[in-house]
């Protein structure tokens, strides 16, 4: 017994020390996540500045008394003016998600609430006026239960707990302060069950991607839609079932295709189309049948990630001899402008978007428990340093000086 407690004891000591995600900006505020050693769940904060004092925004561990709500990192979206937080909470392990809207400046919670949510990520229009999401229609249980139908007598089973196959994913637009049986339904296959829907809009504001799965397997399909075209009749779409007129890009399951920026009508996508170690490459919506390759693949290494950053920049994360490179790229001809002085290890996330000119990089290693580095581009030439590095109690860690032979 007094092994099982020193055991005990030492493993809750390693545990209990500060963790932080790196900060990401909406508006004119800062949101990261933290985690002061021995939460359940991290904690979600906002701030004015990164010099200013930040507050508590969300604490998922006070959701339930017995800690078995969670919050869903993936359904967690800030609007566009940093106004409003729309989060997905699960209960007790389940896959299920209902979302919720907080007003961020006081903090309260607003009466929408979102049900039979599952697989979605939540894309705000930029007037922030509501957002898209994914959902599935709302199941209709029967369960035999010694030779009688329950569902006969009103009985429901819990979401969670059921075991048929969830079918026929469903796209749909909320507006703040609305019923969700006012949702508008934007996309949906009934001749294909299995499919699911994912949204994007781009960081101009003027597209709504959408991507469409069907499993587990690294391909997928992609249609747009120009919403200037529609946006204006969505006020009049609530509660009816019209799709949106998305065109289709990509209508095939050859690869996996991932928006990076676009131009007006020139996309550029990460890809995996003739190129299984990924490249970069761009089309003209007005010429979909005209591909270049922007950054072809490489020969050995594999490029992991890219996103737009500094509006005419590009960072680019490659495996190469299993670590991390990271490469600052022109976005429109994806030449090399930058090579990123950081220490052999894993980048493990990248906090920018393409109005950005500060990024935010998280970094690990056999050697460093975690580090965020800070890198801006205000002065032409990027600046790297280290924003937080992370500290266990015992753990040394160690950073190889950059500029060393091991250093890349």
């Amino acid at each position: 017994m007094q092994r099982r407690e020193k055991l005990r004891e030492t493993t809750t000591n390693l545990f209990d020390h500060p963790r932080y995600g790196a900060p990401f900006k909406r508006g004119n505020k800062y949101f990261y996540f933290h985690n002061t050693g021995l939460q359940a769940q991290n904690v979600l904060y906002v701030q004015d500045s990164l010099e200013e004092e930040p507050e508590v925004l969300l604490d998922p561990n006070g959701l339930s008394e017995d800690g078995t709500v969670s919050l869903n990192n993936n359904a967690l979206s800030v609007s566009e003016d940093a106004k409003y937080l729309a989060y997905g909470i699960s209960t007790s392990g389940s896959d299920w998600v209902t979302i919720k809207v907080i007003r961020i400046e006081d903090k309260i919670v607003e009466a929408d609430t979102l049900n039979w949510v599952k697989f979605t990520s939540i894309n705000w229009t930029h007037d922030s006026k509501g957002f898209f999401y994914g959902r599935y229609p709302t199941p209709k249980y029967v369960i035999i239960l010694y030779g009688l139908d329950i569902s006969k007598r009103g009985e429901k089973l819990d979401a969670g707990t059921e075991t048929n196959s969830n079918l026929y994913h469903e796209l749909y637009y909320h507006f703040l302060g609305t019923n969700q049986c006012e949702d508008i339904l934007c996309w949906k296959d009934l001749e294909n069950p299995k499919y699911v829907f994912g949204a994007g809009v781009t960081d101009d504001g003027k597209y709504l991607l959408l991507y469409i799965g069907e499993s587990c397997d690294p391909v997928n399909k992609v249609y747009y839609c120009d919403m200037y075209a529609f946006y204006d009749a969505l006020e009049g779409c609530k509660g009816g079932n019209s799709l949106l007129p998305f065109t289709k890009l990509i209508d095939n399951f050859d690869a996996q295709y991932h928006v990076i920026a676009n131009d007006s009508t020139s996309f550029t996508f990460l890809t995996n189309k003739d190129a299984p170690k990924y490249k970069i490459a761009r089309v003209d919506l007005k010429e979909p049948s005209n591909w270049i390759d922007v950054i072809p693949e490489s020969e050995k290494d594999v490029l992991e990630s890219a996103c737009a950053v500094d509006d005419d920049k590009m960072i680019v994360s490659y495996l190469s001899d299993v670590k991390h490179v990271l490469q600052i790229r022109d976005l429109k001809t994806g030449s090399l402008l930058h090579q990123l002085p950081i220490d052999i290890g894993s980048i493990t996330g990248i906090s920018a978007r393409r109005k950005d000119s500060t990024v935010f990089i998280e970094f690990t290693s056999f050697l460093t428990p975690r580090i965020i580095y800070q890198c801006n581009f205000d002065t032409g030439v990027p600046d790297l340093k280290i924003f937080r590095e992370i500290s266990v109690p015992g753990f040394r860690s160690y950073r190889v000086p950059c500029g060393s032979a091991f250093c890349y």
